[in-house]
Order: C-alpha cells, then sequence, then structure tokens
C-alpha cells in the first residue's frame, strides 16, 4: 500500500472489522486488506479475474453489513453517486466511508457535495487526487436519489448508471446496424454488447438462429437480458478479447471501445479483431464499426483474407471481413 493515498490514511493498517471496498480494480493497491475480511465490490470482468488472482472474491453487489468502506471513485458522476448510495446502505451505523479518487474522476466536486450533506475530515492528497472520510450517524443522509435506478435510454431499453451510452444508443452502433445484410448468419456474436441494443437490431434479421451477447460489464449484462428476451438469445459475461465458443461461429458484429480510461487505445479495438477471428469459421464474416480516424485497416489484414469497407460517413467507417487467419493462413471452418 506504500505510496497509495490510502496509505496516507491507514497507514499499511486498515482499519478493524469487515470492510467494503466499492469500485477496487485490477490495479488497485490493496496489499494490506486481508481478503477474509474484505469484500470487493467489482463488476468488469477482466478487473474480477485480477482480484480473484491476488486472493479476493469479487462480487457484482454488496452483501451484508460492514464497519468501514472506501469507494473507488469512477468518471461517470452518475455511478460516482451510486457507488457512495450502495456502500452507505452496507454500512453499520456511524462506521467510517472513505472516499479515494483522482481530479480527472470530479473527486473536488463530490467533496463539496459530501461537505454540504455531513461532517467531513481526514482531507489527504496525492498523485493527483484525493482521499477523505465522511461520517454519517445516521441513516438517509446520502439523497435518495443518489441510488442506482434504472433508465429509458430508448424505448423498451433499460440501462443503470455506469454502462456505455447509458442515454441512448451508440451512434456507431446505431451506424452499424443501418449498414448490416438484410439476411444474417445462422450462428453469431456480439462482442462487447452492452446494454443490447445491437443485439436486439440483429435478431430482427432473418437467418439468425442463435446470438452470442458477450459482455465485460455485469450491470450492462444485466440490463441486455432484461432488454432482450428473445429465446434465441445467449449471455456470457467474459473478456471479450478471450472469449471462445466450443464450436466456431459464421458470423461477429461489434462496435469495440477504443479507450483505456481517457486515453485513446486502438490496440483494444485490434485485440477484439483478434478475438473475432478466434471465434470465426473461415468462411464466417465480421462486421464492425470504427471511428474514421482508428487505423484498424492493418489489424483486420493481419487476421482476415478479405477486408472491404461498406460505408460510414465523416465519424464513423463501417467494415467488412471474412477468410480469418489461424497461424497465418485462412482459416477452414464450417459453414
Amino acid at each position: 500500500m506504500a505510496g497509495s493515498r490510502l496509505d496516507l490514511v491507514f497507514g499499511g493498517v486498515p482499519p478493524e472489522g469487515r470492510l467494503l471496498l466499492v469500485g477496487a480494480d485490477g490495479d488497485s493497491d490493496l496489499s494490506g486488506f486481508d481478503p477474509a475480511r474484505t469484500q470487493v465490490v467489482q463488476r468488469f470482468f477482466p478487473d474480477v479475474a485480477s482480484l480473484k488472482a491476488r486472493g479476493f472474491e469479487p462480487v457484482t453487489q454488496a452483501e451484508g453489513r460492514f464497519d468501514g468502506a472506501v469507494v473507488f471513485l469512477p468518471r461517470a458522476r452518475a455511478e460516482a453517486r451510486a457507488r457512495i448510495s450502495a456502500a452507505a446502505a452496507h454500512l453499520a451505523a456511524g462506521a467510517p466511508l472513505w472516499i479515494d479518487g483522482q481530479k480527472t474522476d470530479g473527486i473536488d466536486s463530490v467533496l463539496k457535495e459530501m461537505r454540504g450533506i455531513t461532517e467531513v475530515d481526514g482531507v489527504q492528497s496525492r498523485a493527483h487526487g484525493k482521499i477523505f472520510r465522511v461520517h454519517l450517524p445516521q441513516p438517509g443522509l446520502i439523497p435518495a436519489d443518489w441510488a442506482a435506478r434504472d433508465h429509458e435510454a430508448a424505448p423498451g431499453f433499460v440501462t443503470r448508471p455506469g454502462v456505455f451510452s447509458a442515454d441512448a444508443p451508440d451512434p456507431a452502433s446505431v451506424a452499424l446496424a443501418a449498414h448490416l445484410p438484410e439476411k444474417l448468419p445462422t450462428r453469431v456474436v456480439d462482442l462487447g454488447a452492452g446494454w443490447g441494443w445491437l443485439s436486439a437490431q440483429i435478431l430482427r434479421h432473418p437467418g439468425v438462429e442463435t446470438l452470442h451477447l458477450v459482455e465485460a460489464d455485469a450491470v450492462a449484462l444485466d440490463c441486455a437480458r432484461r432488454n432482450v428476451t428473445d429465446p434465441r438469445a445467449q449471455f456470457h459475461w467474459a473478456d471479450a478479447l478471450d472469449f471462445r465458443l466450443p464450436e466456431p461461429v459464421n458470423g461477429v458484429v461489434m462496435n469495440p471501445p477504443f479507450h483505456d480510461g481517457r486515453a485513446a487505445d486502438p490496440a483494444l479495438g485490434a485485440g477484439f479483431i483478434r478475438a473475432a477471428a478466434g471465434l470465426l469459421t473461415g468462411a464466417g464474416r465480421l462486421w464492425m464499426v470504427a471511428n474514421r480516424h482508428l487505423p484498424y485497416e492493418q489489424a483486420l489484414r493481419d487476421s482476415f483474407a478479405e477486408v472491404t469497407e461498406l460505408g460510414g460517413d465523416g465519424r464513423f467507417k463501417i467494415l467488412t471481413a471474412t477468410g480469418a487467419r489461424r497461424g497465418g493462413k485462412a482459416a477452414k471452418g464450417r459453414r
């Protein structure tokens, strides 16, 4: 824990009792926390895998009562409030709640908000961020509207705070849906399915017999289960970069992420392309959308024999590819 903001308040020795860590990720410095008395709430599959490798057993929602809690702030304000509300709801009366975050994640505005609600102390700064402690001597101090609630992002579709494009279908997904062929293959994967809007559009096309929705965010996937009730849909909480099925499919549709935090990282999309190639038969086809400026064509040529741009505009490009390569040669899979 040395060098982290947690070390400033705990000195390498977290308080006694059962502790709750909301939003700790695979990179969080948790060296001073005992997994036997620490519950970590994390909904992103790759972080869950990393935390498990370190001895923790993460959950997607807090369970039980705790003697103290730390909330790690995300960038989205609604999700930050939801995390604080969830932590407070599981604390024993008078138990301390610490809030930790970067300046770029809005820690200063959250500090101001909390000072308007209850007593705050122990403010410490380090590494472009702050951590502070709030006192909640009685339940109900956190505003009721901070709790995570369903939001209608489109008619018939619900989302929750923090999921990608929570307020409306992502424009890139809308563009991709408009360029899909009338008839789609029988076995399709929506790689990075989010809350299911694009999957619902895929299922409207004739030909689809099975659709696998693969999503790393457990909350987004839960929304997808509620939004996509077609019996042809199968849901997978998994990391898209290493997701595999027992048998190859003949279609992959995806709107891959291209940010790691706030920084653009085209390597993420390139990883999705390689993953798609690993899922497809040699005759199978990929359809994807990308921001116009992202250089994915070389990654596509490395993984597929044929690559074509179907269309797009100044913001997006719609790409399709077939002839998935394994070991540098086009795979000869089943149709």
